[in-house]
This record gives structure tokens, C-alpha cells and sequence, in this order.
């Protein structure tokens, strides 16, 4: 599967943005999906994962767990990640990863596609 991410951007802190990935192909609903994002200088890190179905099964990082919802709607092939109280630590390029694993995963090494990236930048 092959992921393209946007929505990235510049916003203050307090601030929302609302990052989309769509993916090509027509078995978007056998991923499970995930954001990660990797700030400068650090490693990637784990962000959000949706299974397959969508609704409450989810799994957040702790650093955003209360502020980032991720959603996904099969029919259009995309995952949402929607993030509000955005603060400067947030900054980061932000992945889209897809893993065919029917266990959600926190793990990089399960999700096996990976889109571009997007940029979203904090300011304090």
C-alpha cells in the first residue's frame, strides 16, 4: 500500500491541525494504521495506531493521549489524526505507516509502509 500524507503546518501553541493520510489500493481496511513522528535531532517515536475496524480500538502515545484523536474512514482509504492543545514539544515531521497485523501495535518494526511525511511546526 502506498501512503501520502498532508496537512502538516505553522501554528501557535494551543493551536489545532488535523494531519490526513490516504492511502492507495482498494485493502485500506486490512491495515491497522499508525502515526509517528520524529523531531529534529531525535528518533522516530510512536504516536497513534487505529485497527483495522476503526472505533475505540486506539492506542496513544502518553505525551498525547487526551489532546491527538486518531480516526480512520475506510471509504475514502484515510486516517485522520487530529490534534488539539498543540504545544512546541509537538514539532515533528509526522509519518503515516500501515501495518497488516490484526494486533495493534505501538512498534515501528510492525508497520511495514510508510508514507512521506508532513511537517507540523509549534511556535511558542
Amino acid at each position: 500500500v502506498q501512503l501520502q500524507a498532508s496537512g502538516g503546518g505553522l501554528v501557535q501553541t494551543g493551536g489545532s491541525l488535523r494531519l490526513s493520510c490516504v492511502a492507495s489500493g482498494r485493502t485500506f481496511s486490512s491495515y491497522q494504521m499508525g502515526w509517528f513522528r520524529q523531531a529534529p535531532g531525535k528518533e522516530r517515536q510512536f504516536v497513534a495506531a487505529i485497527s483495522q475496524t476503526g472505533g475505540d480500538r486506539t492506542v496513544y502515545a502518553e505525551s498525547v493521549k487526551g489532546r491527538f484523536t486518531i480516526s480512520r474512514d475506510n471509504a475514502k482509504n484515510t486516517v485522520y489524526l487530529q490534534m488539539n492543545s498543540l504545544k512546541p514539544e509537538d514539532t515533528a515531521i509526522y509519518y503515516c505507516a500501515a501495518s497488516s497485523s490484526l494486533i495493534l501495535s505501538t512498534m515501528m518494526s510492525v508497520f511495514r509502509s510508510w508514507g512521506q511525511g508532513t511537517l507540523v511546526t509549534v511556535s511558542s
